[in-house]
């Protein structure tokens, strides 16, 4: 059976080759993407994920056509799905990046656009059963400027920390940024609860801007929970209660061992059921 993507106005077979060498996505990594999930046809989280991208093209000056407007890709992404057979969950990723080019001009007035769709494994909504194993990436830095928020093409941080993971036997791996303090994980924000408040790295410590975690930013507070946006070290995790990640996908996950240091999950299990098992 086929799987096919859509690409610039078309849906189109998913092994046609569609980018060239002089592609300014493939040579300076120009361009950002989304991961949206779908859940029997509806997105749960769509309008934080615009808000996201639409933020994104405007720090980056990229622009595309007129017509994409949040609804047409709704509609994309639901053709999209339905030409792959796609029902219950579904994992959604939107690229966009500049076309050919130098570094100092670009042939195309506006970008270029790929929507991808696969589907998601069943147990998305399950709280994991084992807690992840994760650490910190001993191997790079992450710079805190104006784009270090993007969900960008440009990944490189992230691919040696998931790297890191894989050769040492965990389940994720944390970035830190040039000051030594944690940013967030490989695909996911970071958040930590100790006493009973629930604290997460604020964006100025240079983490991607988490669709999830934008949601329970708002969603938390509204709930009656007590949440902080505060700097975090590897000696605040090692001295808070429970650990948990969070990503547009999965929404919540429980940390069980960071390092040396072991964790519960009472809390997060609690937060898992209320914010994620039944959707947002």
């Amino acid at each position: 059976m086929n799987s096919w993507l859509f690409y610039n106005e078309a849906i189109i077979p998913a092994d046609t080759p569609i980018v060239s060498a002089g592609n300014r996505g493939l040579r300076f990594g120009d361009g950002l993407f989304e991961t949206i999930k779908v859940v029997d046809g509806k997105m749960p989280l769509f309008d934080l994920h615009m808000e996201r991208m639409n933020h994104g093209l405007e720090l980056l000056q990229m622009q595309l056509p007129e017509h994409y407007t949040p609804d047409y890709l709704i509609q994309i992404i639901l053709d999209l799905c339905s030409r792959n057979n796609l029902e219950g969950a579904v994992r959604v990723r939107i690229t966009v990046f500049r076309g050919n080019g130098t570094l100092f001009s670009a042939e195309e007035p506006h970008a270029s656009i790929i929507v991808q769709a696969e589907p998601l494994s069943s147990d998305y909504l399950a709280l994991n059963e084992v807690g992840l194993t994760i650490d910190v990436c001993a191997t790079v830095q992450k710079s805190v400027d104006q784009l270090a928020n993007l969900k960008s093409n440009n990944y490189l941080p992230y691919v040696m920390a998931a790297q890191y993971a894989r050769q040492h036997q965990l389940t994720d791996c944390l970035v830190l940024n040039t000051h030594g303090r944690i940013c967030d994980g490989t695909i996911s924000n970071v958040f930590y609860i100790h006493q009973n408040s629930i604290y997460t790295p604020p964006l100025a410590e240079g983490g991607v801007a988490g669709v999830m975690r934008n949601y329970l930013l708002t969603a938390l507070p509204k709930a009656g929970y007590t949440v902080h946006e505060k700097i975090c070290t590897p000696q605040d995790l090692e001295a808070a209660n429970e650990v948990f990640l969070t990503n547009a996908l999965y929404g919540i996950r429980w940390v069980g061992r960071f390092g040396k240091k072991v964790y519960t999950n009472r809390l997060v299990a609690d937060l898992h059921k209320k914010f994620v098992a039944n959707e947002q």
